[in-house]
This record gives C-alpha cells, structure tokens and sequence, in this order.
C-alpha cells in the first residue's frame, strides 16, 4: 500500500540541457532588469559628496546646492557646517571631505603644502564683516565702531559676541577690526566666543550677546534681519577675507562638478545676492 505521507519527487518536464538554457536565460533577464534600473536610477539616490562648508556660507549653501542639483540631473550634496580652522584639522587627520570651502586662504594652501591637496585650489569669493545689532541693543551699527566705542566707555556693553579667532577667519577678522579701533582692551572681558559665527550670530539673537561681528553673508538672512540692524564695516579695518576652496585627491566626479559649477556665473549671482562678490577667477589659483 502507498504511503500516505510520501510525497512523489518533482521532476522537470524540460530536458536537462533545456533546463540549463532556460536557467542562464533567466539569470540574463535579470541581470538585465538590474542593469537597466541602475541606469535609471536618479543621481540624487547616488552617493552624495561630503563638503566641508565654512559656517560663514550656511545661510546660502542650500541655494548653491539646490541650483548644483537642477544643473546636474538631481545630484545631492552633503554639507557639513562649521568653522574653517576645525575642518582644516580634520581634514589633515584623515576626514573624508572631498571638497572644502573655507572663508580663509592659509588654511587650504597649509593642507596643500602639506600634500593634503593635490593643488591650492582657488579663490571663488571675497566676504565683508558687518557690525550686527539686536533690536534693544546700546549702540547703534555704523561702518567704523564709532558708537560701539561710545557704549563701551560708558559701561552699556556687557556682552558682545565674535566667532573664536583662533579657528574662524571671521572671528581674526572682528578681532583684527576691534584692534584697529583701540576696542580690543576695554570689549576683552565682556566678549562671547563662538565656536563659529553661525554660534555668535545665535548669541547676538538669543540675547546672550548684545551685539555681533559677523559674515555679512549671515545679517543678510531674513532672520537676521528681522532681529535687528547691521552695518557694513570699513574693509580697511581687517584683513581681505577670501574664501577659497580645493578638492581632496581622491574626489568623486560630482565634488569635481559642484567645484565647476561654483566658478560659474549661475554661482556667482548666488554669492552676491548674499553679500559676497566675485573674485577674478582668470587669475592663476596659486595668486
């Protein structure tokens, strides 16, 4: 009697040779299918470059990164923020930023001394200061400190915020302004450090600060600007700042088009809407 609980073996009514064809044939299709979807996969599910972004550039980086996208079939970027000095370090240390743009010069033409840069890049915008005052603040902003001055000697400023000059360009810069005042002695124990000036701006906001020296790239945001008022400084006060920017050795295509596209003129509109200009880029990068 048949056992109930056998089940018969299953058997292929295709030939053995048959089933080999008909086998590699699938595997074809699907390689194909494959194929084809990686094809049409859009840039932007691709892996994003990792760019180092001077804190200075935040308010503006996703503009320049939304038109990169429009131009070049939905490719993404991935933006870190922060000070330039520290991405300076990290990158030296190994950091896998495959692009860096700085709001100084030293920074990226130390790492290609160092060999961390195949070349020194170039410089693709000149940045100004600005004097920022939060609504109720004790002085008001003009283009020499004059009425800055005028609060600190009769003791209205008790905090005032720059980003830490010792890693933020911006920050060398307000210090470099408050020194050319005769300001730096009296404004020294009443001044709040920013580990960027993104976190000197938030202080001048938050009321931790009365005041701010600032990217005027940053006072330009709407909501800058609608926390108070700013002046543009004389740029004989501090040193030029000139953002400039290179590619790590090993950079992927779309860092090295995102580096293109940001010496075009699409870019540049960008830059100047947020109250950086255009440096001339036919002159050699090394100048």
């Amino acid at each position: 009697m048949p056992n109930p609980s056998h089940r018969p073996r299953r058997t292929s009514l295709l030939p053995a040779p048959s089933r080999r064809i008909a086998l590699a044939g699938g595997v074809t299709l699907a390689l194909t299918a494959l194929g084809r979807a990686a094809l049409s996969q859009p840039r932007a599910a691709q892996a994003a470059p990792l760019v180092a972004v001077a804190a200075s550039l935040s308010q503006l980086f996703a503009e320049l990164a939304a038109a990169f996208a429009a131009r070049s079939g939905g490719q993404q970027l991935r933006p870190s923020f922060g000070a330039t000095g520290n991405f300076a370090r990290q990158i030296a240390q190994g950091a896998p930023f495959e692009l860096l743009l700085a709001a100084d010069e030293e920074s990226v033409l130390a790492l290609h001394a160092r060999g961390v840069f195949a070349d020194p890049g170039l410089v693709f915008a000149l940045g100004r200061l600005a004097l920022f005052a939060p609504h109720g603040a004790p002085f008001a902003p003009d283009a020499m400190l004059a009425d800055l001055g005028r609060a600190l000697a009769v003791g209205a400023i008790t905090r005032f915020a720059i980003a830490n000059p010792a890693h933020a360009p911006y920050g060398r810069a307000a210090q470099q302004a408050l020194v050319a005042r005769g300001l730096w002695e009296a404004i020294g124990p009443r001044l709040v450090f920013g580990e960027s000036v993104s976190a000197a701006a938030q202080f001048a906001l938050s009321g931790n600060a009365q005041g701010a020296l600032l990217p005027q790239s940053l006072v330009l945001a709407p909501r800058m600007a609608a926390g108070g008022r700013a002046a543009l400084l004389d740029a004989a006060l501090h040193a030029p700042l000139r953002h400039r920017m290179a590619l790590a050795r090993n950079a992927s295509d779309a860092a090295r088009e995102f580096y293109v596209f940001l010496q075009g003129a699409e870019a540049g509109a960008i830059l100047a809407r947020h109250g950086l200009s255009r440096p001339d880029l036919s002159r050699p990068a090394a100048d």
